[in-house]
């Protein structure tokens, strides 16, 4: 991966933020698509000049056939849906990952390239339902992870929460479940992870089911939850 090494200098007196990695937010969706993915995006560049990383933004798939793909240590998709990848952009993604990319998934990422086993592994998990948007608690369980470490144990906002398919395959981290006793309409029982990560493949991956709403990227907490993820994925955290 290639370091920006690009200088941001804000007022004499302001410390100088030093651009060191890259990410590629990719957002193209062929489902519903989200109101809040502009907001993502907006949120995701401000967390980028404010804590050292470039980022650049599309919804090309074939921006994954580019030579200088690996130019990005991290990939986020925020909130894609539906199958929008051919063979050669599933090659190309799974090249990336297995010469150590970081991914983070954000929100309805889970909601994408159901007929692509590989995506659901690194993904760790595919939306099957939500209920209705409402206030839940989620329960923190690893506080280690720079991605929560910030977080209270019980950690209280609104989204829209989504049910998976199944839980995370062993072997994946699981970082934060939603208290299903906190909010109705749920479908998979107690066990609810809502946030985790593993290694897979030769690189990193970190998902979080939040996002959906606008206001979820101008939460402090929330976006330092995505800030630690994307570090995470980096690989150094």
């Amino acid at each position: 991966m290639l370091a920006a090494a690009i200088c941001l200098t804000v007022g004499l007196t302001n410390p100088i933020v030093t651009e060191d990695y890259d990410v590629l937010v990719f957002s193209k969706t062929a489902g519903f698509r989200h109101a809040s993915i502009p907001d993502g995006i907006a949120a995701i560049r401000k967390l980028g000049a404010a804590n050292g990383f470039s980022v650049d933004a599309t919804e090309d798939a074939d921006r994954f056939l580019a030579k200088d793909l690996d130019k990005y240590e991290v990939i986020v998709f925020l909130s894609t849906t539906g199958n929008f990848f051919e063979p050669k952009h599933e090659a190309a993604f799974t090249k990336y990952i297995q010469g150590g990319g970081g991914y983070v998934g954000i929100h309805a990422a889970a909601d994408a390239e159901y007929d692509w086993e590989w995506y659901g592994n690194l993904v760790g998990g595919y939306f099957l339902s939500h209920p209705a948007q409402q206030e839940a608690t989620v329960y923190i369980t690893d506080k280690k992870h720079p991605s929560t470490g910030h977080l209270p144990t019980e950690w209280v906002r609104f989204d829209e929460w989504y049910d998976y398919k199944a839980v995370p395959a062993k072997g994946v981290r699981i970082l934060g479940k939603l208290l299903t006793t906190t909010y109705t309409g749920h479908k998979m029982g107690l066990n609810h992870p809502i946030i985790w990560c593993h290694e897979y493949d030769g690189g990193r991956a970190f998902y979080t089911g939040g996002g959906h709403t606008k206001g979820s990227f101008s939460e402090p907490e929330f976006l330092r939850h995505i800030l630690g993820g994307i570090q995470w994925a980096k690989g150094k955290s």
